[in-house]
């Protein structure tokens, strides 16, 4: 993989020209996308921006963000060839920052169930992940140092996950979501994903310009709660296996680690995600279900054939205990730092018919706190599987130094 760290020290030390950096990322994507298929599109003659902390940085956008100067086809048949006049504020935050736009990424059909044709990079029978396969993918394959994605349920996390990189699923809002296509204005959240930990806070310190996010070089051992998420099912062996390793790698690195349960409220929060993603999505997406129905991509038509029948009281009441759970998250966070908590089942499932299973996930986005995903082991067949450091609401710069600290200790 390409760090994006280096890449900045490198370039700022005069190393390695901006122009010769993307150049790298081109000739990458060149050799490796035919077999990965990462990419929507991508400009072969990319050309570097005037300055900025991300000059030389090549980035892959996820392909229901808004582009000026690519489609923005959204994995979906409906908006083939579909041109926007305009970024959307995250693109032009990179831009600002000095970063190349350099392609699209591939995305479920509208960030939902129906997959891409993407493929794992650690083992091509397998699933990169959704909706963000395209993105987590092509970080992976060392096509580009940093790309974007979206969350609603565990679309940034479980991807990285599965394709071994690292991902911060900010606090709800701190990027905007202006010119990228609803799913949930609830949940909807814009995230990164990078080689590293530092990669990602890096990135996003650039793309906020709050140089509070950059990792600093020494991090303190955090208090660490580990959270199972007993509520939402067990994992598989490998799953397990990441969070007891992760857990043990911060315990003898000086961390204090304990086990905590979380309140009945935060469970039942899980619970409800579906019923506040699910109504919002047929708000969102109105005009595509009921003028385009034959269109839509199938498995996400389904889902919203069972889902139409949700009412504006279920909406309200899940409402209320987001509320109420968002309340008793925070109080559960005075008496630890971060919360460690699973990424995904396991590793990458078989096949491409599926993307994975976001039940590890989707409390998390609902209760829009900061999750970073730090890879953590490899499983049978090369695949590898990551686990979540979790802060409370705005601590983004405690979440990142915190998995930064699990990263570190894992390597040891």
């Amino acid at each position: 993989m390409i760090s994006l760290a280096d890449l900045t020290t490198r370039i700022e030390q005069g190393a390695l020209s901006p122009e010769t950096a993307v150049r790298q990322s081109l000739q990458a994507i060149a050799a490796q996308d035919k077999a990965i298929g990462a990419f929507v599109c991508h400009d072969a003659s990319a050309r570097t921006q005037a300055a900025g902390p991300l000059r030389g940085i090549a980035v892959g956008i996820k392909d229901i963000i808004d582009t000026a100067d690519f489609p923005t086809e959204m994995g979906a048949v409906i908006y083939r060839g579909h041109r926007p006049r305009a970024d959307a504020p995250v693109v032009m935050a990179l831009k600002q920052a000095g970063a190349t736009i350099i392609g699209k990424t591939t995305t479920t059909a509208f960030a939902a169930n129906d997959p891409t044709a993407t493929v794992n990079p650690h083992n091509h029978g397998h699933t990169p992940g959704g909706s963000s396969s395209g993105s987590a993918a092509a970080v992976a394959a060392g096509m580009i140092p940093l790309a974007l994605g979206t969350q609603t349920g565990g679309s940034v996390i479980r991807p990285a996950s599965f394709c071994g990189v690292a991902a911060i699923k900010p606090s709800y809002r701190l990027l905007p979501t202006v010119g990228v296509k609803c799913f949930s204005w609830t949940l909807d959240t814009v995230g990164l994903f990078g080689a590293g930990v530092r990669d990602v806070a890096l990135g996003l310190a650039a793309m906020t310009r709050r140089p509070d996010l950059v990792v600093p070089s020494g991090v303190a051992a955090p208090r660490i709660g580990v959270v199972t998420q007993a509520f939402a099912g067990a994992p598989e062996p490998s799953g397990a296996e990441a969070l007891q390793r992760a857990a043990r790698a911060a315990e003898r690195a000086g961390a204090k680690v304990r086990e905590i349960a979380v309140p009945d409220v935060i469970a039942e929060a899980w619970r409800i995600h579906p019923d506040v993603q699910e109504f919002e999505a047929h708000q969102s997406l109105a005009w595509e279900y009921r003028q385009n129905y034959n269109a839509m991509p199938p498995l996400l038509r389904g889902r919203l054939d069972e889902s139409k029948g949700g009412t504006p009281a279920e909406y309200d009441a899940a409402m209320g205990v987001t509320l109420r759970a968002r309340q008793a998250l925070a109080a559960a966070l005075t008496e630890v730092d971060v919360l460690l908590t699973l990424s995904a089942p396991g590793a990458a499932p078989k096949g491409l018919t599926s993307t994975g299973d976001p039940r590890y996930n989707r409390l998390w986005t609902l209760m829009g706190v900061p999750c970073v995903n730090v890879p953590t082991l490899t499983a049978e067949g090369g695949l590898p599987v990551g686990v979540t450091v979790i802060a409370g609401f705005g601590d983004d710069a405690k979440a990142l130094a915190a998995a930064s600290f699990v990263e570190d200790a894992l390597k040891v």
